[in-house]
């Protein structure tokens, strides 16, 4: 069920039981600032969620409160990990679902990098 952004952020989420190394997960990339790792439901042959290693509810939390070194982080993170996988010619899709109206599922912010084939349209028209 998608959740409201503006609910206080849950400990016990999943993202932040791997932050805490309860959950396993295959990382891709980690640094002081972020967890990369790959989704265990695939939407696309390169399907990878990152991370923010703070405690933020979704992008609008994380745009508001976190510091500028975390935002920055976290970017350039997701742009070190599209160019090292090889993506940045072929091209690949960042989504990050806000919010009920998002389906935003769940409560960490996190941002999915797809690619692997052509994606076709976001919506459905």
């Amino acid at each position: 069920m998608p959740i409201d952004p503006a609910l206080p952020y849950d400990p016990n989420n999943i993202f932040a039981k791997i932050l805490r190394g309860e959950i396993p997960n295959r990382t891709v990339y980690e640094d002081d600032h972020v967890l990369a790792f790959e989704d265990i439901h695939p939407q696309a042959p390169y399907h990878v969620l990152v991370i923010p290693k703070g405690a933020y509810v979704s992008w609008d939390d994380f745009s508001q409160r976190a510091s500028d070194t975390e935002i920055a982080a976290f970017v350039r993170a997701v742009g070190r990990i599209a160019r090292d996988a090889g993506l940045a010619k072929p091209g690949y899709r960042l989504l990050a679902n806000i919010g009920r109206d998002g389906h935003q599922e769940m409560p960490h912010m996190h941002m999915h990098i797809l690619a692997g084939k052509p994606l076709g349209p976001i919506l459905a028209r």
